[in-house]
């Protein structure tokens, strides 16, 4: 299959994606499914936008719940102060997100290896005791969001949230595709093999990552902006947990970060089972479960699900990709 025919393929599975999601919300009358389902499309968006840095450069982010983080507070004071519409609300936290992402790429992306890491923990620290001492929106404490009515053709503001954030899993999905095609990716790729040798032979390596970390940020940062809508609360020791970052990170590793199907794959694994022990058995588990399943895949499957799949496909195709 050519290049074309990928597209074609691809652009057209996004397009029965989004029928059958908005399909979806307007035949199924049980809400739970949306309550579980918006969840997991949450955490592929993360997922995905995590391996644009940490996955084709090899920068491993810490700071997921930092960019989700200020998603849910750009869009939360934007909501007090103005009564923002959804819409606003996600590209202003997508803004914030990008400015956020220049700036912490301009001063940790001259790091290397767990100095970068130590970096991104450092920054998820400081905004969230930032926002802890924050009176209008709500300090430690937190705050209660009314939402504003449901728009047409939905019945339901969780249905809609579950209809938006399926968008933003296709934009993450879409600009993580592009990238890993594009002279970009191949520029990441090299760096992420050896930064030395790119260097060398003339990749732009610190613009390139610093493009990488705006891009993963914005795209962070606007999954986060529904969050506060999603609860009808946004209080700071949530908004910024650290389970974010670690299940961005193992969602990835899991499914493998070679490929943009790798988080895509490893997100609905581990998001399905831990929405599916909450409901069976408690909450609680959840990571212990997602520990147990990043050490298994790490010691029995370090290039993750796409590494266990990649070989059949060549057998079935004859040798070829």
């Amino acid at each position: 299959m050519n290049k074309r025919s990928h597209s074609i393929a691809f652009w057209a599975g996004v397009a029965v994606f989004l029928v059958a999601v908005l399909s979806m919300t307007q035949i199924v009358r049980n809400e739970y499914p949306f309550f579980a389902g918006y969840v997991i499309l949450q955490f592929i968006a993360l997922a995905v936008a995590w391996t644009i840095l940490g996955g084709y450069a090899g920068y491993v982010n810490f700071g997921t719940n930092a960019f989700f983080g200020v998603g849910v507070y750009t869009a939360v004071a934007l909501f007090k102060a103005t009564g923002a519409p959804l819409v606003v609300q996600i590209a202003a936290a997508a803004v914030v997100g990008m400015l956020l992402g220049f700036g912490v790429g301009l001063l940790t992306l001259r790091m290397r290896g767990i100095f970068f890491s130590i970096a991104t923990i450092a920054l998820a620290i400081i905004i969230e005791t930032f926002v802890m001492n924050w009176r209008f929106v709500g300090g430690a404490a937190g705050i209660q969001l009314q939402r504003p009515p449901v728009m047409a053709p939905f019945d339901s503001y969780v249905k809609m949230l579950f209809f938006v954030q399926a968008i933003l899993v296709v934009i993450a999905v879409g600009i993580a595709r592009y990238i890993q095609n594009s002279r970009m990716g191949r520029g990441l790729q090299a760096l992420r093999d050896d930064e030395l040798a790119a260097e060398c032979t003339g990749v732009p390596t610190l613009k390139l990552k610093l493009v990488a970390c705006m891009i993963s940020g914005a795209l962070m940062s606007a999954v986060g902006a529904p969050a506060a809508m999603y609860l009808q609360y946004a209080d700071p020791s949530s908004a910024f947990n650290l389970t974010y970052s670690v299940s961005a990170l193992a969602m990835s590793l899991i499914g493998g970060t070679a490929h943009w199907i790798g988080p895509v794959l490893g997100a609905i694994l581990l998001g399905s089972t831990q929405q599916f022990l909450a409901v069976t058995i408690s909450s609680e588990v959840n990571v212990l479960v997602l520990g147990i399943m990043l050490v298994l895949f790490v010691v029995g499957a370090p290039k993750g699900i796409i590494g266990l799949l990649r070989p059949r496909y060549r057998l079935r195709a004859g040798g070829k990709q």
